[in-house]
């Protein structure tokens, strides 16, 4: 019994590292209930206490700033703003058309407030969600001051879950990521037995590359994590320790899959799934409880093992050296994360961040002007569907705008939503069923519907779509007003909206993926160059800076790159050749900066000063000149080469390397130039050979 329940409980920590959905999840839901007990001996209308529910459950949704004093800060802005929606929205119910045409130009506020941060997007989701839920509960203007108190005490109620109750203890948190860290780990590993166990199979690749990416997620946050509970210097050593772990989960899952293509015996075969059986158990532990690696007997055995391996290595004898790399670097990863360590550290640059501009005509203006009139279109066709629920329409355009770049991820969206709209209508009828008029019964599985919207939003559109139609259901049961077409209205609603809010995002000056592609592309190569700047500088030993940090950024742009890439790979695009071209392009910038992460990780000060400093010289000077070729090519997409790279001449940087690290480092500058070459060629661009004859 104990084994499934240790098995559960990493289950949930590596779906949710530091258990970050499931708290925002229950402030949402405690919130929720301490405004409604407060607000039951005023006896207020089941309307006015919904606007409190509301409140408080909006605000734990949006509210995420980074301190808890700026927390503060918006959580007031939060109220003034809710208090104008409010106030806006009872008004609108006196003058039909006011409602809407403010309705959607709040649309157009709250998608614009996305270039201000977490902040504008949480101040104006709450404005466009406090005008709409008003409406949807039909609440007249001499119900203000008392919608007003409700959204008062929502607020509060939200303060008091946030700063008292459920208040961020980053110790435990630390914890449960590192917890979530090895599960995650254990996922690699298990997902690499299932490869392995078939001989190779997309879907195993498939698997494979996902639980990689679930890995890596969780890494930035240990990163992210880590200086709130330890000291810089620890910190650092952590990063370091961290990235080395990630590169041989990385370097083990492409030995396996090489493996695959060798011809293996059963018995081989079979031995290597046992040992990466028997390394996977001592990953799936509390931190707290396992011993570090290096005090167990298996470790010893893969050490050993792997040290055996030469140049005329058995078949699987790869994955048993990677293995054995593997076990090091956890060992030194868990020392690190231990609060005595003192590591050796390394200046961090300055924070060169630009302000904001707070008025520019970018990709993110043209999709609030797009939501506009998306928004309108909503209006009108929400109107022939039905005179009461039109306002339904216009939710949608808003929801499948709000964090889309691009045409293509609005299109997404909006399939999203209507599929998770559609599956929610029969939850909403079952569960309907299912209370049978009794309210206590509905409130409570409307908490549970708010619970599972809050904790799925950030990984499924779908699955939140399903708790909000189930909610709604559920809602119109408690206001008296359920029937099945009510729900279908809501369907059709959804689907106007979304034809609406992809018909603006294709015909009004549209964003094409391809085009935010770029730039978020221009804005890699960006970050590439800094990074081979300054690691070539640290290198040569003429600056001391902090290269992790800056791989890390390089690591969050390709991030960006992954989620505006996938509408070009998403299944809903019918076009093979695109998709498998939006994967050559992502997997070529992961290896890009799986590269970088493993120059950060092995490079030191110095590591190449003297005699060869002068060719480290020439060649990052060459691959920042590639670079450059390439930064113009995207500038300009469709338009002469500006010129062509040059590939590698082929002269060693060093001629006599002895240290493995700095093997290493070499290696993987020589991987990226190639990748870089790869990336250039998707492109149109061709690379010249120095050392090719020339043309006579």
């Amino acid at each position: 019994m104990n084994h499934y329940r240790t098995a559960a409980l990493d289950r949930l920590a590596a779906a949710d590292p530091g258990l970050v959905r499931l708290r925002l999840a229950g402030s949402a839901v405690l919130g929720i209930v301490l405004a409604v007990a407060a607000l039951l001996p005023t006896h207020v209308p089941l309307t006015v206490m919904l606007v409190g529910a509301i409140a408080a459950m909006m605000t734990a949704f949006t509210v995420n700033d980074p301190t808890p004093g700026a927390q503060a800060v918006t959580l007031v802005l939060a109220f003034l703003t809710g208090a104008a929606s409010i106030t806006v929205a009872s008004l609108g119910s006196a003058m039909p058309p006011l409602d809407s045409v403010v309705f959607v130009l709040l649309i157009f506020v709250a998608v614009y407030a996305q270039r201000f941060g977490a902040r504008g997007t949480a101040l104006g989701s709450i404005g466009f969600f406090l005008f709409f839920f008003p409406m949807f509960l039909q609440a007249h203007l001499a119900q203000v001051p008392q919608l007003l108190m409700a959204l008062g005490v929502g607020v509060l109620a939200n303060a008091v879950v946030r700063f008292v109750l459920l208040r961020h203890n980053a110790e435990a948190e630390f914890l449960r990521v590192r917890r979530a860290f090895r599960a995650r780990l254990a996922a690699v590993v298990r997902a690499t037995e299932a490869h392995l166990a078939v001989n190779g199979s997309e879907r195993t690749r498939k698997q494979l590359r996902s639980a990689i990416s679930r890995l890596h997620e969780c890494v930035l946050l240990i990163e992210d994590a880590a200086p709130d509970v330890v000291d810089a210097r620890a910190a650092d050593r952590l990063r370091r320790r961290a990235i080395e772990v990630e590169l041989a989960v990385q370097w083990l899952a492409i030995t396996v899959q090489r493996t695959c293509s060798d011809e293996l015996t059963t018995d081989v075969r079979d031995d290597l799934i046992a040992r990466l059986a028997r390394f996977r158990a001592l990953m799936e532990r509390d931190p707290r409880e396992l011993p570090l690696i290096s005090q167990t007997g298996e470790y010893s055995r893969m050490l050993v093992e792997g040290s055996r391996i030469d140049e005329h290595a058995a078949p699987g004898d790869g994955v048993r050296k990677a293995l054995a790399e593997l076990a090091l670097a956890d060992d030194r990863a868990q020392r690190a994360a231990a609060p005595e360590s003192a590591p050796g550290p390394l200046d961090s640059g300055d924070d060169d961040d630009e302000p904001t501009p707070a008025f520019a005509y970018d990709n993110r203006t043209r999709s609030a002007i797009q939501a506009v009139v998306g928004g309108g279109l909503a209006v009108l066709g929400g109107e022939l569907v039905s005179h009461q629920r039109w306002y339904w329409a216009v939710l949608t355009v808003f929801v499948v705008f709000i964090g889309a770049s691009s045409a293509g991820a609005t299109f997404v969206k909006g399939v999203r939503r209507l599929g998770g709209t559609l599956i929610g209508i029969v939850g909403g009828v079952l569960l309907a069923l299912l209370v049978g008029g009794s309210t206590p019964a509905t409130l409570a599985l409307i908490l549970v519907c708010v619970f599972g919207m809050v904790y799925s939003a950030r990984v499924s559109q779908v699955v939140m779509a399903f708790f909000i139609t189930s909610m709604l259901g559920l809602l119109y049961s408690l206001l008296g007003t359920f029937s099945l077409e009510v729900l279908w209205i809501r369907v059709a609603e959804t689907a106007v909206g979304a034809a609406a809010g992809i018909l603006a995002a294709v015909v009004i000056v549209p964003v094409r993926t391809r085009s935010v592609m770029l730039d978020d592309i221009s804005a890699v190569l960006d970050e590439l160059a800094e990074f081979l700047e300054h690691a070539r500088d640290l290198l040569a030993g003429e600056q001391n800076v902090n290269i992790i940090e800056l791989s890390r950024d390089l690591d969050r742009a390709v991030e960006q790159v992954r989620t505006t890439i996938e509408p070009l790979t998403h299944p809903v695009n019918l076009r093979s050749a695109r998709r498998d071209y939006g994967w050559h392009v992502l997997t070529t910038l992961e290896t890009i900066a799986f590269r970088a992460r493993h120059v950060a990780a092995r490079a030191q000060p110095g590591q190449l000063a003297g005699p060869t400093a002068d060719r480290l010289r020439q060649f990052t000077g060459r691959l920042l000149a590639n670079i450059d070729v390439l930064r113009k090519a995207l500038d300009a997409p469709g338009g002469p080469p500006p010129g062509t790279l040059v590939r590698d001449d082929g002269t060693p940087v060093s001629d006599r390397v002895e240290q493995a690290e700095t093997r290493a480092v070499l290696s993987s500058l020589s991987h990226l130039d190639e990748a870089l070459v790869s990336l250039a060629r998707v492109f149109g661009l061709q690379a010249t050979d120095p050392r090719a004859p020339a043309k006579k």
